[in-house]
């Protein structure tokens, strides 16, 4: 089972009008290893140009890439994976899109979800929102660590907590059981979004 860098940088520059490519520099000069393109309101073309400048640095600094929602891209950019959501396609179908040894990972926000995802052979589990957030338009309220313990105990495979983490919470999240920590709006939205990165990384013993 492959294993996942302990921080999961979302690039997603939600209202701060940072451009996305240069977003996924500044992670990346921090030191993040992972890295997901995020741009919900983007069009194909724009999401695509945006995927195909990332995958480049991503490369170039050793980083994993995956695209958010769109299993296409992710294969036309020849990216690490995808990372579907419940109305996205199905496991199986974004294997078919994108072969058997790229990364497909599925958000989930119940225990039923979080099965479902392993059952259908996901490579690893978002489970969130931890903490309520304001990073996404139709969000769920915080589910708290317990949830993300419960999830811990049910499955086998990689969790991802998402969901209002910052640096100072990212390590208690991941002592409750997630193998990663997922963040938007706590890096997006900082100040030096590279002083973030590292500031959690440290926190997390990200080496």
């Amino acid at each position: 089972m492959r294993s996942l860098p302990a921080l999961y940088a979302i690039v997603d520059p939600l209202d701060t009008g940072r451009d996305p490519v240069e977003l996924a520099a500044a992670y990346l000069a921090g030191g993040a290893r992972l890295l997901q393109l995020r741009l919900k309101h983007a069009t194909t073309r724009e999401l695509l140009a945006a995927a195909e400048a990332i995958v480049g640095l991503s490369r170039a600094a050793g980083a994993l890439f995956l695209v958010n929602d769109r299993a296409d891209v992710a294969h036309a950019v020849g990216a690490d994976g995808v990372h579907l959501g419940q109305e996205d396609l199905p496991v199986a179908g974004a294997r078919r899109v994108l072969g058997p040894d790229r990364l497909v990972g599925v958000s989930t926000h119940d225990m039923a979800e979080a099965l479902a995802a392993e059952r259908a052979g996901a490579d690893y589990i978002g489970v969130g929102p931890v903490y309520d957030t304001t990073s996404k338009a139709t969000t769920l309220p915080g589910r708290g660590l317990e949830a993300v313990r419960a999830v811990r105990a049910a499955v086998r495979c990689p969790i991802v907590a998402i969901g209002g983490i910052t640096d100072e919470t990212a390590p208690v999240v991941r002592a409750a059981g997630a193998d990663a920590i997922a963040m938007i709006g706590f890096l997006a939205r900082a100040t030096d979004p590279t002083s973030a990165v590292r500031s959690v990384r440290a926190r997390l013993a990200d080496h």
